[in-house]
């Protein structure tokens, strides 16, 4: 089998007490996160947060600006946490990495959690704001054309999610969709779910966990916006750029939708980083390897926002 790079098996090294969020339950597990210490993220030209009347009450939204320059594109971005742990201040370190190597302003959505706010609250919010970025763009100082939608593991689903709704809805057009370590089913039976089924960093356990906790415990009630996997039609999506870790429980689900985008017609492409595990990106101040995808995905959005 593959190995983890070596800064990253030194990091996780340094993490033997480390609990499962399904062993330790949402209050542990959410203590545990806010203990986890947040390295500063790159400067920006200016920060603000926005608070916004949303579809289930006042949401938060923080605009990270990389340079004065206005009518820069957008990237509207869900952090991860499986939407049930982590705010847009757990994330502000990543949020600020993607807005310095994307050379654009990333919008960063502090959505409500579960299990006190079960789906579709997430979904909607990360529906609205999408529609909010592009009906605000000229109070934002972005270009309405050139809007984005990203996010990282169970952010990375809403990021899907929304980019089916605002198809199927005739909402704002997504210039592409940007998936990082994204779980988008619940299906235990593929390969990477049972090999890293005890972790690196996040266990199968979890994943199951958390989807029930947002989606509920019941599959045959999913709904293709909450599991992105479900759609039987991908055809007219923007483009997208799906992110893996190779050692991660949720790498064939997401390089599979990847496939399956590409099979409907739409432009993808499937980056794949060896040696490293699930969240990988926001150690970029310790894994080499986290520095060179940034510069590589930037690489990408870069070019695909140039192209617009």
């Amino acid at each position: 089998m593959l190995e983890l790079d070596p800064d990253v098996a030194a990091y996780l090294g340094t993490r033997e007490n480390w609990v499962p969020m399904h062993v330790a339950g949402v209050d542990a597990a959410r203590a545990a996160f806010d203990a986890v210490p947040q390295p500063p993220g790159p400067p920006m030209h200016h920060v603000e947060d926005h608070i916004v009347p949303g579809p289930h009450g006042p949401l938060r939204i923080r605009a990270y600006r990389p340079r004065a320059a206005a009518g820069l594109p957008a990237i509207v971005y869900f952090h991860g946490g499986g939407l049930i742990i982590g705010s847009i201040d757990h994330f502000d370190r990543l949020a600020r990495l993607i807005a310095q190597a994307c050379d654009a302003v990333v919008l960063g959505v502090d959505y409500r959690l579960a299990p006190e706010h079960p789906f579709p609250v997430a979904n909607d919010e990360a529906y609205f704001a999408t529609q909010w970025a592009a009906d605000s763009a000229t109070r934002l100082g972005i270009d309405p054309h050139r809007i984005a939608l990203a996010g990282d593991s169970a952010g990375a689903a809403l990021a899907a999610g929304t980019t089916l709704q605002t198809r199927d809805q005739g909402g704002t057009p997504i210039t592409f969709q940007l998936l990082i370590y994204a779980g988008l089913d619940r299906d235990d039976t593929k390969p990477s779910v049972h090999e890293f089924a005890d972790g690196p960093i996040i266990t199968a356990g979890d994943f199951a966990w958390t989807k029930n906790l947002y989606l509920g415990d019941d599959p045959a009630t999913d709904h293709p916006y909450g599991v992105p996997s479900l759609a039987e039609d991908l055809a007219g999506l923007p483009p997208a750029i799906v992110v893996t870790a190779s050692h991660d429980p949720s790498r064939d689900g997401a390089e599979e939708y990847g496939e399956r985008l590409r099979d409907a017609g739409v432009q993808t492409a499937l980056l794949r980083y060896p040696g490293v595990a699930h969240g990988f990106l926001m150690h970029a101040d310790r894994h080499v390897r986290a520095r060179l995808a940034l510069a590589e995905i930037g690489g990408i959005v870069r070019a695909k926002f140039a192209a617009t």
